[in-house]
Parts: structure tokens; sequence; C-alpha cells
């Protein structure tokens, strides 16, 4: 007789990660440190850059969706990896039958959905109340999806600090993310910086704008397939870096 044939392992470890999102999404989306960073921060930011200036909703509420996607879906792994720590329940999760791999893709979901899901607030503000409309809203859901995956691996890349205080990534990882946030040309739009102009290529947050810009509204500075050229990049090689520096935390601790 021929054994019963046993489930790939992808179809075993998919399951897994999908109940650590949902774990994440039941827990921490209400956090007040998500909450703080990963919509009153942004807001707060953006409306002390568009107050006093003579801007259409056209071209305040793409800038306002790029900082919004960015603080909000990178903000769920820092609160809820040191949370776990301290609590104990990350050890747990190690030593279950489930890979280090999926346990990071479970996180980063549960970022990506937070993002996704924050980022439709301006959007329906915008379109119910100043008419705010979307030239391609299938790309502009598909780049949602694709930054918001990109940047929550971001949040877990940092998560990875060895502190079971949320406050301490967060403190680093907005030590980075302002600096990427002012060279993304949101605040100044990259065809006015000049030379200066490529400093912008730095930062992820320049390919998720000029998508976002693109999908609103028909135009970018860059092609859209630069643009997702660079944010699979970027989150190429902050998946690498993030599940890297978990296994070496892991091992040392």
């Amino acid at each position: 007789m021929t054994s019963p044939r046993r489930p790939s392992r992808v179809r075993r470890e998919l399951p897994r990660a999908w109940a650590i999102t949902k774990k994440d999404a039941r827990i921490y989306y209400l956090r007040p440190g998500t909450m703080m960073f990963g919509l009153m921060f942004p807001l707060f930011l953006f409306i002390s850059f568009a107050v006093g200036r003579d801007l259409s909703p056209q071209a305040l509420i793409p800038g306002l969706v790029a900082i919004t996607i960015f603080f909000s879906a990178s903000s769920v792994g820092p609160v809820a990896v040191p949370t776990e720590r301290r609590m104990k329940t990350h050890e747990r999760m190690i030593t279950a039958p489930i890979s280090p791999l999926s346990i990071l893709l479970g996180e980063i979901a549960a970022g990506a959905i937070y993002g996704a899901v924050m980022t439709a607030i301006p959007l329906i503000i915008g379109m119910i109340w100043y008419g705010f409309t979307i030239d391609h809203p299938i790309g502009l859901l598909a780049s949602v999806a694709l930054i918001s995956f990109g940047f929550s691996a971001m949040g877990i890349m940092f998560s990875a600090m060895p502190t079971e205080n949320p406050g301490d990534v967060m403190m680093i990882l907005n030590f980075v993310r302002l600096p990427l946030l002012f060279v993304s040309g949101i605040f100044i739009p990259i065809d006015e910086m000049g030379r200066y102009g490529i400093i912008t290529l730095i930062s992820p947050l320049t390919y998720a704008n000029d998508m976002i810009q693109y999908s609103v509204r028909g135009s970018s500075a860059f092609r859209p397939e630069i643009d997702a050229l660079g944010i699979a990049a970027f989150t190429l090689l902050f998946l690498w870096v993030g599940v890297t520096l978990h296994e070496r935390s892991r091992k040392t601790a």
C-alpha cells in the first residue's frame, strides 16, 4: 500500500503564518503605540506641512496616503515583537513546529494589512468630502498591497533589536524613517531638487510615493515599472536582513 501524501511545506506553513497574522491583528492593532505612530503621527505631520499652502486635494492626498502607509505598515512589528519577548510568547512561537520564516511572514502580513486599512482612511475622506478622483484604481490597489508589504518588512527588520521595550525599537526606527521621509519627494517635488534629486533614490518612500502619484494623478517622476522594481528590491533587502538578524538573535538568546 502506498502511504498518503504529506502536504507540501508551503501548505503546512501558510495556515500557521496566517494564525500569527490574526493574533497580531487582534492584539496589537489598537495598541496606543501602534495607533500613535501608525495613524496620529503621520496625520499631524502632514497637517503641519499642508496648512497654509494653497494646494488642491489631488496634490495633497497622494502624499498623505504615502506617509500613512509608510508609518502604519512599519509600526506593527516593532510593537508586537518586543512585547512578545517581554511576555515570553515569542520564545514559545520559536519552539513551536513552525519555521522562523513563517513566523516573520505572519508578522509582516499583519503589518501590511494594517497599513492598507489605514491608507483607506484618507482616500475615503478625500473622495467623500473633496471629490477626490483616482485615475487608476486597480493600479492603486496593487501599489498599496506591494508598498504595505515592503514597509511592514522594514518594521520587522528593526524589531530584531534585542530589546523587550517597543519604545527602544521605535526610537531607532524613527531615526531612520524621518530622514527617508524628507528626501522622498513628498514635501519637495523631485523635479524641484535639481542636482540633489539623486538623494531621493536611497529612500523606498520615493518609489512608493511615485507609484501612488501615478495611480491617482496619471503622472509621476519615474515610470511605474521602475517604482515597482524599486519597492520590490527594498522589500527583498528588508526580508533578507530581517531574517538574518532574527535568526542571529534567536541563536544568541
